[in-house]
């Protein structure tokens, strides 16, 4: 997967509009239900702060973790943009290298002026395609703008228990499991989000207990669940612990 990259610095350059789509008949905006979030609630990890913390409490939950972040060293916040924006850069890089990714988005950018849900769906198939978007990103576009504007709070999530979150995310045609933890994690800040089907994890899971075999998704599930509620936390631990042991290759999906 490739890296949605770092958060773009604003510019005074004046951007283009995108081609207005031609007038269709009405339709109606698409009801997402949002189950509602717990009575206390779920902090999300927004600075280095938060993140300390939470690897502190990682740690008293489990004492085997001490060696893992000896080695892993210094755990990444790694947050991007929240919100649509954010979304739909992780839907538009799926599937592609760094440099296409980035030329990709550059040019979604340009096209619309502002990546906003009503932009989104104000402009045409073709206007979409000339930015070089395919018709699977288009579609799962349209679908999360449609989705947005029915009432899905891209921002609430994160508060949400972390079946829930993923539960709300998923419904949405176009967003499959990984790209909602990968939104959860590095956008919304969820503390409480472990990709089980990230390969790189599997490996790291397997290298920091030295199990005999990379294991599947259910057990890697079933470890975590040992982690609740800072899944999210041991997620990066062993994404650094990854690089660390693979001499510095980056294993994180963003």
């Amino acid at each position: 997967m490739a890296s949605t990259g770092p958060k773009r610095a604003a510019t005074g350059r004046k951007k283009t509009p995108a081609t207005k789509r031609k007038p269709a008949a009405r339709r109606e905006t698409v009801a997402v239900a949002i189950p509602p979030a717990p009575a206390a609630g779920l902090k999300p990890i927004e600075t280095e702060t938060d993140l300390a913390e939470g690897v502190q409490g990682l740690m008293a939950l489990d004492p085997r973790l001490d060696p893992i972040l000896a080695v892993a060293g210094e755990v990444p916040l790694r947050l991007r943009p929240p919100g649509f924006e954010g979304l739909c850069r992780i839907i538009v890089s799926q599937q592609l290298s760094v440099a296409s990714a980035a030329a990709i988005w550059t040019r979604v950018e340009a096209g619309l002026g502002e990546v906003e849900a009503h932009r989104i769906t104000a402009c045409d198939d073709d206007a979409l395609r000339a930015m070089g978007l395919s018709r699977p990103k288009l579609k799962a576009l349209r679908a999360v703008a449609e989705a947005v504007e029915g009432g899905l709070d891209l921002h609430r999530v994160a508060t949400l228990s972390a079946e829930d979150a993923h539960a709300s995310l998923c419904a949405v045609k176009g967003i499959g499991p990984w790209t909602a933890d990968i939104y959860l994690l590095f956008c919304a800040g969820h503390p409480d989000i472990f990709p089980a089907g990230d390969l790189a994890l599997q490996n790291a899971v397997a290298d920091g207990f030295a199990l005999k075999a990379r294991p599947t998704i259910g057990e890697l599930q079933a470890i975590a669940g040992a982690w609740t509620p800072w899944r999210g936390v041991a997620a990066r631990l062993f994404w650094a612990f990854y690089k660390a042991r693979r001499e510095g290759r980056e294993a994180l999906p963003v």
